[in-house]
């Protein structure tokens, strides 16, 4: 039986082979975070609009778009919610099973732009020491923040 199902499935050819295998496993969403930091090592925090109001502050954060690498989802992230060009570094977070999302999480250098939030999203952003965290951060960024980025590591 084995054989015979072997020999089916390589008679059938890549395009349906490719659409047999997407209806049978699930679907997830990818949510990307950028560990955005400046030259003095601060670290990027937004207050983010749609988030529960008792952890409201966060990294740069998004789903990543049908094509896009999730270096790419970083870049767009970070310039859609804050107007501020990244360079993308190391990843550092590739996390899954919680429900159908994917997370990972990339460190990144700021490289420019002039910072303005996108007011549908973002109510603030500000530059913040690793060791002078706000309250109300999602417990989830601090250990990604909190993260030594020492040689080699840097974005």
């Amino acid at each position: 039986m084995k054989r015979i199902a072997a020999r089916i499935w390589h008679r059938i050819g890549g395009r349906l082979q490719w659409r047999l295998l997407w209806l049978a496993n699930p679907k997830f969403m990818v949510g990307v975070t950028g560990v955005v930091r400046d030259a003095d090592g601060s670290v990027l925090l937004l207050r983010h609009r749609m988030w529960r109001e008792a952890r409201p502050w966060g990294l740069p954060t998004g789903y990543a778009k049908k094509g896009e690498t999730f270096q790419e989802t970083v870049v767009r992230e970070v310039r859609e919610e804050t107007g501020l060009e990244v360079r993308v570094g190391e990843l550092v977070r590739l996390t899954s099973g919680y429900r159908l999302r994917a997370e990972v999480a990339y460190e990144a250098r700021l490289t420019g732009g002039t910072l303005r939030v996108a007011p549908l999203e973002i109510l603030e952003a500000r530059w913040f020491a690793p060791g002078d965290l706000p309250e109300g951060l999602q417990e989830s960024h601090r250990p990604l923040i909190e993260r030594e980025a020492g040689p080699g590591r840097n974005a």
